[in-house]
């Protein structure tokens, strides 16, 4: 446990390198999710010595209610609560749309380059905070069936009552705070910069994708 306040998005990168040297030059793969845990994972990323690369998902909303998720999407592939009301066909389409979104985020950010394969290897995914952890625990549940050895999540900041949630669905969870009193991932932060695509690129090392 750290002071409850972090003076950004590096040293929470650095502090959290710390946590994880046991994986340093291993066969494992950071994921960061953009944008904010891109400058997180990039720090871990530089300090292990291993490749990065993005994780990406997006949540399907009730039809009736678009902030509430009945499940969530990535690039290839998908989870889907039970939800007998909501027709089919809302689904599919949902589930086009939100992908042809994924495929324009991720070449934007990391070229024609193909996503790392997972299977056999370590992952750490990485966000610079959690605040409910619905779309992180659906990427987890998304990660496992590319069958990686083992998933483990790494984040500087979230409510205490979530800690229990991520040890349950994560191989490994390593966190700096669990904050009784959560005032949001900003409140943990001095410096909490909005993190733009150029600053995602350059620390992608993909410059051929700035348009």
């Amino acid at each position: 446990m750290y002071n409850e306040l972090l003076n950004d998005r590096k040293e929470a990168g650095i502090l959290l390198s710390e946590r994880l040297k046991k994986y340093q030059n291993s066969n494992t793969i950071i994921l960061a999710v953009p944008r904010g845990g891109v400058p997180v994972g990039y720090e871990i990323a530089k300090r292990l010595h291993l490749p990065m690369d993005i994780v990406l998902s997006k949540k399907i909303g009730h039809p009736n209610n678009k902030e509430y998720a009945i499940g969530a999407v990535s690039m290839n592939s998908m989870t889907l609560k039970e939800h007998p009301e909501v027709p089919q066909r809302y689904i599919e389409d949902e589930v086009i749309r939100l992908r042809k979104l994924l495929k324009e985020k991720y070449e934007l950010y990391m070229g024609n380059r193909e996503p790392i394969d997972i299977r056999g290897k370590n992952v750490i995914v990485v966000d610079d905070g959690i605040a409910t952890g619905n779309t992180l625990l659906a990427s987890i549940s998304m990660l496992r069936k590319k069958e990686p050895a083992k998933i483990i999540v790494a984040v500087p900041v979230l409510p205490a009552d979530v800690v229990p949630v991520f040890q349950r669905n994560a191989d490994e969870f390593v966190y700096l705070i669990a904050a009784k009193y959560f005032r949001g991932v900003g409140g943990f932060y001095e410096q909490f910069d909005q993190v733009e695509d150029e600053e995602v690129i350059r620390m992608l090392g993909v410059p051929s994708a700035i348009q």
